[in-house]
């Protein structure tokens, strides 16, 4: 099933803060890269998707975690969750790991 991206404000604003530093050019294409797997398969093996408790979405939806990188010092992850529509994703946050 091929899902539909939607951005919050702050996931945009992450996007472009990585398109706009070359230093971060290696982890702007896992990001891109993770999210073509989170288009076409938000269970993909390499995303590591999984629920994110501590959030829930504006409606009370789930929240999930699906990682840009791994075994990477402040890794990049993507907060997101299903809907508002069927076949759509909206992505809350694109931020490294703590």
């Amino acid at each position: 099933m091929i899902f539909t991206l939607k951005f919050t404000p702050q996931a945009e604003a992450d996007l472009l803060s990585l398109e706009g530093d070359k230093s971060l050019l290696k982890r702007l294409k896992a990001v891109r890269k993770a999210l073509g797997y989170l288009e076409t398969n938000p269970r993909h093996p390499g995303l590591n998707t999984h629920k994110y408790s501590a959030l829930t979405g504006p409606n009370g939806e789930e929240i999930f975690e699906a990682y840009a990188e791994n075994k990477t010092p402040a890794a990049y992850r993507i907060f997101w969750f299903y809907g508002p529509d069927k076949k759509e994703i909206t992505i809350i946050a694109i931020t490294p790991h703590p």
